[in-house]
């Protein structure tokens, strides 16, 4: 990284005359790399376009360890860094609780406010705020600065509509339903879809805590996409959901997919966690083809002992290799000391973090047993990996039913009444995946298939490109700066 000295490379001459998107993200590791991604191809589009991707203090300094001023400014000259502060700069949760969320919204807002006046001064001013879903301090500081404000959303286009349609018009026929999860609901545009298939948050049995928090912030977010109408952009593909991204266009004014997969830009990731210093990679390469079961239940949510020891169980069942990610942070004293006694691992090995794309790319990968963070599913997808779904919160259920059943290239484990993946349930269904049995090898065709049309797409990248081209001419107007825009 380059230091703030180093911030107006040859490109950024004359700031002040050419437009700058700042991409403000949710400091966690599911919307840094989206968020990363997008600021990085706007920065692409034209040598004059200048981006910014602002986080939480927290995760800047966890992107940027080795910076003189953890707080400070800095880029990997394509993109400029700033953090702002929440008001809880030194939090290790990445999330706040509903207590914190007023004074997170107030120290949000007054510092983001900070951080448009700061880069105006330094004759680089904001001309687009771009977002990624459920930030309402954003909605605030676009209006206060009378900047333009686009929304991206870094779910499927499926979760996007269920939510769409939950606040205009199926929030009763949802709530009343929702203790019932086999019941169907049928919404615009969408196949039928079970309430144990939908977002988490539309179903949760009280309303309280995260759940009444995330459904009054994506309240305000929709009411402002009713009252300004800015244009959404989906992190999805067409070919994943080419359906239901048309069945959204009678509602909002513009929704436009910019799905994105090169492995040469996906090199450019920052990881918020420091990677194991285990030679996973060299382990995977004395493995033989299709072979390892690779399991990782994302960056946000951390596992009780009961949990470990049910899937080291099924782990063990299956008797075959694996690579188990199982991150440092977040463990409780029983956690550890149940990792700290059972290091025989004797098909596998168990690791804090890893280069995700590496390992799912690795020959030797067979089946992913994910938590079906939309992050992961897409990269699964883009290297042919099928899938044993194990959701748990948010937009992961729906994501594991179009894995599942829409596009058929996985499998599904149901926890039982307390949460818990059973180890005996794990096991036979990572039997199933990795089994020689026509179902299972209609699956990872269909997942080899999702590979090709995935590759070509984000090698082509016409569609998603001329998106992204169509957003930055109508939403500030590049045309005026005599950028081509296709």
């Amino acid at each position: 990284m380059a230091d703030t000295a180093n911030l107006q490379h040859s490109r950024s001459n004359g700031h002040d005359h050419h437009p700058h998107f700042l991409v403000v993200a949710y400091g966690i590791q599911s919307h840094v790399n989206p968020a990363q991604d997008l600021a990085r191809r706007l920065a692409s589009i034209d040598a004059s376009v200048v981006c910014t991707l602002s986080v939480h203090v927290a995760a800047h300094r966890r992107m940027f360890p080795s910076l003189a001023s953890p707080d400070e400014e800095t880029t990997d000259g394509v993109i400029s860094y700033v953090p702002f502060s929440d008001g809880y700069d030194d939090r290790t949760e990445p999330i706040p609780t509903e207590d914190e969320s007023a004074r997170s919204r107030g120290a949000s807002f007054r510092s983001l406010s900070s951080v448009i006046s700061r880069l105006a001064a330094r004759g680089r001013p904001v001309t687009c705020v771009v977002c990624t879903m459920a930030l309402p301090a954003v909605l605030d500081v676009a209006r206060k600065h009378g900047v333009p404000l686009a929304v991206f959303w870094n779910q499927p286009a499926t979760v996007l509509a269920a939510y769409y349609h939950y606040y205009h018009g199926y929030k009763d026929l949802i709530a009343s339903n929702a203790f019932d999860p086999a019941c169907e609901v049928t919404l615009p545009g969408l196949q039928p879809l079970r309430m144990q298939c939908l977002p988490s948050f539309l179903v949760e049995k009280t309303s309280i805590g995260l759940s009444k928090m995330v459904i009054d912030d994506f309240q305000e977010l929709f009411e402002f996409i009713d009252r300004e109408k800015p244009m959404v952009l989906v992190n999805t593909f067409n070919e994943l959901e080419a359906t239901t991204l048309v069945a959204m266009q009678p509602y909002l004014k513009e929704v436009l997919f910019i799905g994105h997969f090169a492995r040469s830009s996906a090199r450019a990731r920052i990881h918020i966690f420091q990677k194991d210093k285990k030679s996973y990679m060299e382990w995977l390469d004395a493995q033989q083809e299709r072979s390892v079961i690779y399991i990782s239940f994302g960056s946000v949510l951390t596992y009780s002992k009961q949990q470990l020891q049910e899937i080291a169980q099924g782990l063990e069942e299956s008797d075959r290799p694996y690579l188990w990610v199982v991150r440092k942070d977040g463990r409780d004293e029983e956690v550890e000391s149940f990792l700290a006694n059972n290091t025989d691992h004797r098909n596998g090995m168990v690791i804090e973090w890893c280069d995700q794309l590496d390992v799912l790319s690795h020959s030797s990968i067979g089946c992913f047993v994910t938590h079906c963070g939309w992050n992961s599913t897409v990269e699964s997808l883009a290297f042919g990996v099928p899938m044993v779904t194990v959701p748990n919160w948010s937009d992961q259920p729906t994501i594991a039913y179009l894995v599942e059943e829409k596009w058929r290239v996985g499998t599904r484990v149901y926890r039982d009444d307390q949460g818990i993946i059973v180890g005996t349930q794990l096991a036979k269904e990572i039997d199933f995946i990795m089994g020689d049995n026509e179902v299972a090898s209609k699956i990872r065709q269909r997942a080899n298939d999702f590979k090709q049309k995935i590759h070509e797409e984000a090698t082509r990248g016409e569609k998603s490109e001329m998106s992204l081209q169509i957003f930055a001419k109508t939403m500030i107007g590049l045309g005026r700066w005599g950028l081509k825009i296709i």
